[in-house]
């Protein structure tokens, strides 16, 4: 018995179609090609044809695609895609609710907010815990969250300063060579940090906190032997630690601070060989109180589409080669 085909209908307005629809109707394209449903757009409104459930699903999903749009929110394909991912798993007005998690706007106005039910469980636990891992691929903005928490909490008045580390690992580049003094030869490993801020605060802005000492990016290293009281402290690429770093990094943190510790463990920089202290520290801290661990996965990347499909295949790569190399120590054995 095949499943009859509805009708459904549901309201777009005019100045919020190009944004919803997509550049040449690219989303539409996609829910379509998804849902196995047929849309048409005739006077602001949308025919919906398909099976009593697809029809259903893409009409909600639609709506709250309006929805999102409605706020000033640009509609992206990312959108569309977890979006859909979602109302597979009959999840409506997911994005809705994840819309309304604001946390800051960026110097030219731009909200940042969390972008799926990852991020915006990290961002709550940041808000909850003093010290919050966030551990995922490359595009999940582990760092750009936390740095937007940050700077919140800079303003809010609720730490008095900023600390921003990461640990001089190369990736894969020998910076040795480099002219200038030891800030010199550390600040192209620190770039990444100084940009997000820049977004966020502006380049005026952060150099005169960083004149006053408010806000300091500074390789792990010169954490050694200071307590820090009172900040708060991003320690980025925590995957190129070594144990005995992030022992003295944790160690560090003092009164009236709040941690968050980001890094890939499918990245590692490391001498082959080296045990990664982001590892580690996962599996000694996983029960203590006051600490929470977030573990952000393929479904939270939210740059281009195109670095979704590279993470996916990479970690695809990844798994098969670490299941041939299994093999090959059991045959070896036998």
């Amino acid at each position: 018995m095949t499943n009859s085909i509805i009708e459904l209908h549901t309201q777009v307005p005019a100045d919020l179609e190009g944004n919803v629809f997509g550049q040449f109707d690219e989303h539409l394209k996609l829910i379509e090609r998804t849902l196995n449903v047929t849309l048409i757009s005739r006077d602001g409104s949308l025919k919906i044809l398909g099976t009593d459930g697809s029809a259903t699903q893409a009409k909600k999903l639609i709506e709250e695609l309006v929805t999102l749009a409605g706020k000033g929110n640009t509609i992206t394909r990312q959108n569309v895609t977890y979006a859909l991912s979602l109302a597979m798993e009959e999840r409506n007005q997911v994005l809705t609710e994840i819309d309304k998690d604001f946390i800051c706007n960026t110097i030219q106005g731009r909200p940042i907010k969390p972008k799926t039910l990852g991020q915006k469980e990290y961002v709550e636990q940041i808000r909850k815990k003093m010290i919050v891992f966030g551990i995922g691929p490359a595009g999940t903005g582990k760092t750009y969250l936390a740095m937007a928490m940050a700077v919140t909490a800079f303003r809010n008045e609720e730490v008095s300063r900023i600390i921003l580390t990461r640990p001089a690992i190369e990736a894969g580049e020998k910076l040795g060579f480099l002219p200038g003094d030891l800030q010199s030869k550390v600040d192209p490993y620190l770039r990444p940090l100084y940009d997000a801020l820049y977004q966020i605060m502006g380049a005026e802005n952060f150099q005169k906190n960083m004149e006053k000492g408010l806000i300091e990016v500074a390789p792990l290293a010169y954490m050694r032997g200071r307590t820090l009281d009172n900040a708060f402290i991003i320690l980025d690429e925590a995957q190129n630690t070594t144990p005995v770093q992030m022992k003295m990094f944790l160690t560090r943190i003092g009164f009236g601070s709040k941690v968050v510790v980001t890094g890939d463990a499918t990245q590692k920089d490391l001498p082959k060989g080296t045990t990664s202290g982001l590892d580690v520290a996962l599996k000694v801290l996983k029960k203590v109180e006051g600490i929470s661990i977030c573990e952000l996965t393929n479904s939270d990347v939210v740059r281009h589409p195109l670095v979704q499909k590279i993470v996916q295949a990479y970690d695809a790569y990844e798994k098969r080669e670490s299941k041939d190399s299994k093999n090959k120590r059991k045959r070896t054995r036998t």
